[in-house]
């Protein structure tokens, strides 16, 4: 099978490139030096391996999956030159993230049949939550989309006024109430709106904090229970941003929010700055939850939706 076959525009694969540049550009030095003076792939040069997958915060679970799929490999084809790694590392990453039947939109896109479609927001504060949801408010507008902003985060004056920006910025509505409203009461407001306006989006921020996870998980069900009465099946995602250059904290708070509520997809943002994009292939594959969105860029543009064979591509270029 051909896995990377062009599927994004040159301006999309360049932007998607330059914002990998780090994480590539440190991946490489490491295993430049792990298969230094070695002509085939052999146990050492799979223990150096482990390392530079681990140090690049692909995750250690991941490592292992991906350490397994090449040693079967090494034994099948009894010789395998280490300037091959690259080839092998880039088939048998994107083998694996094939496994998870995700990372395969090209374009910013809902299903026709869910109108409105709503998206609620978690995350923690910092990892880029609102920027998020107002680049992603501009990408389903720029489709031809309806869309509509819910400022459920109430419990910050600050995340009110910044969605407030976005909204302005983007040109979409925005639901609001006071600073300690009722988050549910929010979001039942932009639902009800967003129905009598025949919205195609509805994007629901949500408080982001998780000092308390008992405390969260009340408030986020009651937001989705009152979401429910305008829109029985709402939230149809519940998108959780993640900070990508935080490696294995990223990991962390993936796991924290998932045992919190019922997240079923994923936005990894901040992969610019930082060399630590390994992080996407391990999320992707330890939670078995869609990689929906990374942020490449500071741009307006620089959200884009994952694709895993671009993504292995730019990565192993």
């Amino acid at each position: 099978m051909n896995f990377f076959k062009r599927l994004f525009s040159s301006e999309k694969k360049e932007t998607l490139d330059k914002g990998l540049e780090k994480s590539k550009t440190s991946f490489f030095d490491k295993l430049t030096k792990a298969v230094a003076g070695k002509s085939k792939v052999d146990d050492d040069v799979l223990d150096n391996l482990e390392d530079v997958l681990i140090t690049s915060d692909v995750g250690v679970d991941t490592t292992l999956k991906i350490i397994e799929r090449i040693e079967s490999r090494v034994a099948r084809d009894k010789y395998v030159g280490t300037e091959e790694l690259n080839k092998i590392l880039r088939e048998e990453i994107s083998s694996l993230l094939s496994e998870t039947q995700s990372g395969e939109a090209t374009e910013f896109e809902v299903p026709a049949n869910k109108k409105p479609y709503v998206i609620m927001v978690v995350g923690v504060n910092g990892v880029g939550k609102t920027t998020t949801i107002g680049k992603l408010a501009y990408q389903f507008k720029k489709a031809g989309k309806k869309v509509v902003l819910g400022a459920a985060d109430t419990f910050r004056a600050a995340a009110i006024d910044q969605l407030q920006i976005w909204a302005d910025r983007v040109q979409v509505p925005i639901v609001k109430q006071q600073m300690g409203s009722d988050p549910a009461s929010v979001a039942y407001d932009t639902l009800e709106s967003a129905v009598a306006q025949d919205t195609d989006v509805v994007i629901i921020d949500t408080a982001g904090r998780l000092h308390n996870k008992v405390g969260l998980m009340n408030e986020l069900s009651k937001v989705k229970r009152v979401m429910q009465k305008v829109v029985p099946d709402a939230p149809h995602d519940v998108l959780l941003v993640l900070d990508g250059s935080t490696g294995q904290n990223a990991f962390e708070q993936a796991k924290q929010f998932t045992a919190a509520t019922e997240v079923n997809a994923l936005a990894v943002t901040k992969l610019d700055g930082t060399a630590k994009g390994g992080v996407v292939i391990g999320i992707s594959d330890q939670f078995q939850i869609p990689v929906k969105y990374i942020g490449v860029g500071e741009g307006i543009e620089d959200l884009q939706v994952f694709n895993k064979y671009e993504f292995v591509d730019s990565f192993f270029k």
